[in-house]
Parts: C-alpha cells; sequence; structure tokens
C-alpha cells in the first residue's frame, strides 16, 4: 500500500457541536439549520454572557489539515476509471473513493485498475462479493 506524505499532526478543536438557530427550541416554524440573527436588540448578535454562541472564524481547523483523513489522505471520489487516471501523480495525497451510484461490476475494473495505479481506495470492499457465495 501507498503511503501518503508527511503531513502536520491533524487538530481537532473540541468546541461547539452544532450551530443551532435561535429560537429553534421555543418555536416549531423556526428550524434548526443555523440563520445569523439581525434583530436591533437581539442579545444573541449582541453575544451576551449565557446565550448561545454565533460561528466565528476561531471555529475553523487548520487551512492544511482541513478535510484530511485520520490517514493522512484527502478524499477524492470517482466514478469511472477515467478519473482514477487523475490521481497517477497525486496517489501519496489523495485517497480515491468510488462513488455510491456506481455498480459493483464498475466497482471491480475501478479497484484492479487502482491496483495497478498504486492508488488506495478508501471503500474498496463495497459491494464485493466472494465467489464462495455464488
Amino acid at each position: 500500500m501507498v503511503a501518503p506524505l508527511k503531513h502536520t499532526k491533524i487538530v481537532k478543536k473540541h468546541g461547539q457541536k452544532k450551530f443551532v438557530r435561535f429560537q429553534s427550541d421555543t418555536k416549531i416554524a423556526v428550524k434548526e439549520s443555523w440563520r445569523k440573527p439581525r434583530g436591533i436588540d437581539n442579545r444573541v448578535r449582541r453575544r451576551f454572557k449565557g446565550n448561545r454562541p454565533m460561528p466565528k472564524i476561531g471555529y475553523g481547523s487548520n487551512k492544511k489539515t482541513r478535510h484530511m483523513l485520520p490517514n493522512g489522505f484527502f478524499k477524492f471520489t470517482v466514478h469511472n476509471v477515467k478519473e482514477l487516471e487523475l490521481l497517477l501523480m497525486h496517489n501519496r495525497k489523495y485517497t480515491a473513493e468510488i462513488a455510491h451510484n456506481v455498480s459493483a461490476r464498475n466497482r471491480k475494473t475501478i479497484v484492479d485498475r487502482a491496483a495497478q495505479l498504486d492508488v488506495r481506495v478508501t471503500n474498496a470492499n463495497a459491494r464485493l462479493r466472494s465467489e464462495e457465495a455464488e
């Protein structure tokens, strides 16, 4: 298997779980998905103590390790063999992930070609039937 390039350590900030919308717990019509409060007297917008936090730049993760998998690779979604060929020169930075709507037959050809190109595939065993089962 190909090893990833050396990279900076992935640091996960343990702060806010999810930013929920103001008054989404009290009013049924207000859904949980985040919207910035814009009222002139709104206490969340004015950042009063004891109110729910608003998203800000400090919650972001390191730009170099953002979207990086724990094994040190970045995901690249692949739908066919031609898209897999793009990873030929970048096999130490990106790992292929076969899209969910690819058939079992095409998956087999993609996995075989990835082995030739020395490209790692995250979900290589998905929809794979063994010979004994047939």
